[in-house]
């Protein structure tokens, strides 16, 4: 099936298949180990080591096996593009899926975000936003949280995720032709 898509497509397409299946399992993992999904910092989030190992890969296979060992910057954006639209298209349908039949994923999300909200604010800083916007953010969260929401917001958290990562590794494996 692969094969017969151009190597720009059909290479990304296969890892971001396999990410997005990793990734549902860490989704999952996560959720029932008591970390939620949603929730972690950016920093450790499981989608930057899965981007940094699966970009590195495509890459590096486009490059060596199909491009003659040259790559151009736009090639390996191309590629991360359509890993990661990949990947964000099936984590977050499954997040969809999941947050729909698990009963307790919604309500543990929001009971942890106000949890944290309250305590990592200072007075201060609810000043700042305004006590009327902060208390009504908490008050319409349980309202505004529903898996379609959610979903959008990580898929377009996993673009977000994955554009610096894929930057770096784009210009760190590119080769251009040598001059004559």
């Amino acid at each position: 099936m692969f094969n017969k898509l151009p190597p720009l497509a059909g290479v990304p397409l296969r890892y971001g298949l396999i990410a997005g299946v990793i990734g549902c399992i860490f989704l999952t993992i996560l959720f029932y180990i008591g970390n939620h999904p949603l929730l972690i910092f950016p920093f450790f989030d499981p989608r930057l080591v899965l981007f940094i190992i699966f970009t590195f890969f495509v890459l590096k296979e486009l490059r060596e096996y199909y491009f003659g060992g040259i790559l151009f910057f736009w090639q390996g954006m191309i590629a991360c593009f359509v890993l990661t639209f990949t990947f964000a298209t099936i984590a977050s349908l499954f997040l969809l899926l999941f947050s729909s039949l698990e009963t307790d994923f919604i309500p543990q999300y929001v009971a942890l975000f106000i949890e944290r909200a309250q305590a990592n604010y200072t007075e201060k800083e609810i000043e700042q936003i305004g006590k009327e916007v902060y208390e009504q953010s908490l008050r319409d969260l349980p309202l505004s949280a529903t898996p379609l929401r959610l979903g959008i917001s990580y898929f377009f958290g996993t673009h977000a995720i994955s554009f610096f990562i894929s930057i770096i590794i784009s210009v760190v494996l590119r080769r251009q032709p040598k001059p004559l």
